[in-house]
């Protein structure tokens, strides 16, 4: 009897209030996701990779459970592959792998094919842009070191056939880096290749008809692409400018410059129309 009551009293590990709390949020998570994905599946894997990650239970336990609530909203497990709770300081971040975000893009319906690729020194790589965009990219022999990431590219097929392609090189990708919240630590220095390929996926995807859902954004969740606000500066008081619009605006116009430096007379005569969101061929220059 003694035992019985010395067991009654000893307080619940760790892992056993984290259970218990996620079974009494069952009923929120049920609501955020979607039919697809089971509450108990949900629950079930990020149970798992809590214990796979113990440093979580330390972290800011309002922070955790928002970090799974925002991975419920994009319907995306945190199995490591599709997403991932990532501890930055004592915050925990709900991170979408770059699986999960082509898988959500991919549930839009309006895309047949989607890739993202981080592209190495040693790698094949060429663009070929116009009408019809394209890449050509082939890796050295698997016994053959590929080298220092050079750049990163998404590339998509619409459903109607129209190819799109965006490709950013090391500096652009660092440009975006250096105006994240967590440009020294945590993804970027952990995860750098799928961040990468995230940047240049978020770049494209502006480019991508849109969802029936406006709220089905999962960059817009994506508190590991948080950027720093931009100094307050007189532009448009309805529609203030993030650094990293800034940034991508800067990257634009760079491009523009080295078309006009380098071809003045192409460019003669040419509307916005000619142009839509093409891309001059910089960039496969930057990448060879």
């Amino acid at each position: 009897m003694a035992s019985q009551a010395v067991a009654e009293r000893r307080p619940a590990s760790p892992i056993q209030v984290l259970r218990d709390n996620l079974t009494q949020m069952q009923p929120e998570l049920k609501m955020a996701l979607p039919q697809h994905v089971t509450v108990e599946k949900f629950s079930r894997v990020a149970m798992t990779a809590i214990q796979n990650n113990p440093d979580l239970l330390n972290c800011d336990r309002k922070s955790l459970f928002g970090a799974i609530v925002r991975l419920a909203q994009d319907g995306l497990l945190p199995d490591g592959r599709e997403a991932a709770l990532v501890k930055f300081g004592q915050q925990v971040q709900a991170m979408p792998m770059i699986a999960g975000v082509l898988k959500k893009i991919r549930q839009s319906g309006d895309v047949s094919k989607v890739s993202a690729q981080v592209v190495y020194e040693n790698d094949h790589f060429v663009v070929k842009y116009g009408f019809d965009e394209d890449v050509e990219h082939s890796p050295p022999a698997l016994d053959k070191e590929r080298g220092k990431p050079i750049g990163a590219y998404a590339t998509a097929v619409l459903k109607d056939g129209s190819r799109l392609l965006e490709v950013m090189s090391l500096e652009e990708i660092e440009k975006v880096r250096n105006v994240s919240r967590a440009k020294g630590n945590g993804p970027w220095v952990s995860w750098w290749g799928e961040m990468a390929r995230k940047t240049v996926m978020r770049r494209l995807s502006k480019r991508l008809p849109m969802s029936t859902d406006r709220d089905d954004d999962v960059f817009e969740r994506d508190e590991t692409m948080k950027h720093i606000e931009a100094p307050a500066q007189v532009i448009d008081a309805e529609a203030p400018v993030s650094r990293l619009d800034m940034i991508e605006q800067q990257i634009a116009d760079d491009r523009a410059d080295t078309i006009t430096e380098e071809s003045p007379a192409a460019e003669e005569g040419r509307t916005d129309e000619d142009h839509g969101d093409q891309h001059d061929g910089t960039n496969a220059e930057a990448a060879e």
